[in-house]
């Protein structure tokens, strides 16, 4: 039986993150994770762009307004990285300063997080697909009012050719072998899964045997 599907995943060489709209006002609103477990989940992507060097883009949306500031935490964790502060266009791409990050990274592959799901997120994600990127949403570090919404924010995006994977997966597919490097990926998931910390300390106990 043949098939024209092509498993098309990340590669670290070819990849870019794009952090939309992380704001101290808009997280706010996110309801379909518990407050804790996004927060968590938007800083384990970080640290993955950081632990497999991507370049990274931070853009904010009307940040004088109720929107807010950018969350703490990412500016510090990439003080070097591109950071374009939007007037006002709710649609980052309608933004020339942050495509022109985007295009000036090289990387055909995007992987998008941001809030919210259905616009900072979906517009971003569909206007990227349109330009022909590679699009890949983190679904789990992006989030919205309610799971209904995002439910529709996914399949719209789905259908138009982005790829939905949460931060762990595309941890995976970056590191495609964990002959690369165990304990050092094995370290990040730890600081971000709990029960992950256990099998990591199962595994060193025995490695110490």
């Amino acid at each position: 039986m043949t098939t024209s599907f092509e498993y098309n995943r990340l590669n670290k060489d070819d990849a870019a993150v794009l952090m939309v709209d992380h704001q101290a006002g808009l997280i706010s609103l996110v309801q379909d994770y518990p407050p804790n477990e996004f927060k968590n989940n938007v800083l384990a992507l970080a640290d993955i762009a950081k632990f497999f060097n991507l370049p990274t883009i931070l853009t904010t949306s009307f940040e004088q307004g109720p929107n807010g500031p950018i969350v703490p935490e990412l500016k510090e964790m990439f003080p070097d990285a591109p950071y374009i502060a939007r007037p006002g266009q709710i649609n980052a791409w309608d933004n020339d300063d942050f495509v022109a990050a985007v295009k000036a990274t090289g990387k055909k592959q995007l992987i998008i997080a941001g809030i919210v799901t259905d616009v900072c997120v979906a517009f971003v994600a569909l206007s990227a697909i349109e330009a022909g990127f590679d699009v890949f949403v983190v679904t789990d570090a992006s989030g919205t009012f309610d799971e209904t919404v995002r439910a529709a924010a996914w399949e719209r995006m789905s259908a138009a050719g982005v790829q939905l994977l949460n931060w762990f997966a595309v941890a995976c597919e970056l590191h495609r072998d964990w002959r690369n490097d165990i304990e050092g990926l094995g370290n990040l998931l730890s600081n971000h899964i709990p029960l992950y910390r256990g099998l990591m300390t199962s595994y060193f106990a025995r490695a110490g045997q």
